[in-house]
């Protein structure tokens, strides 16, 4: 995916090529790709519906299975042909950012710390692990969950971006 930003975006930053790439391999996307390709209808995950990420995951192992079959160039394709609406529809100059980009560079202009995040609680069997973290500025503290480290952070940094706010 970066590689194909890159060449159509060649004039665009690092830090907002980054943004884009980070929009379109989020969950959301790659569940609604899946979904797009069809891939619902083959992965066998227990009782309807299937989760978005279950879908995100079973996508990625197919471009992983294109890669490994035949090699980058087959891989790239693949993405770029399954992406093609979300990619003809990017618009470089609005690019939403991800909540905790979003909670730090609010906290920089604010000429505070960083916040942090720590994992409180973990949930579930490992194959169906789920995330408790806490997010954390000057004292206050907001929680998020996930079923990934990184899904749960994203919800605490939104947590703490809406008291903020």
């Amino acid at each position: 995916m970066a590689d194909e930003l890159y060449a159509r975006f060649p004039q665009i930053s690092e830090g907002k090529l980054t943004q884009l790439r980070a929009s379109l391999v989020r969950e959301e996307s790659l569940a609604r790709v899946a979904r797009e390709l069809g891939l619902a209808q083959m992965v066998r995950a227990g009782p309807a519906p299937i989760p978005a990420s279950v879908l995100a995951d079973a996508l990625e192992a197919v471009f992983g299975a294109i890669f490994l079959d035949g090699g980058y160039p087959a891989a790239r394709r693949a993405v770029v042909r399954a992406f093609g609406a979300l990619l003809d529809q990017l618009d470089p100059g609005n690019v939403e950012k991800d909540a905790k980009t979003s909670l730090q560079e609010l906290l920089h202009a604010r000429g505070k710390q960083p916040p942090e995040y720590h994992v409180v609680a973990t949930h579930g069997a490992p194959h169906e692990r789920s995330f408790d973290v806490e997010c954390i500025i000057e004292g206050m503290r907001t929680t998020g969950q996930g079923t990934s480290r990184q899904r749960a952070e994203q919800e605490a940094a939104r947590a703490m971006l809406d008291q903020l706010q």
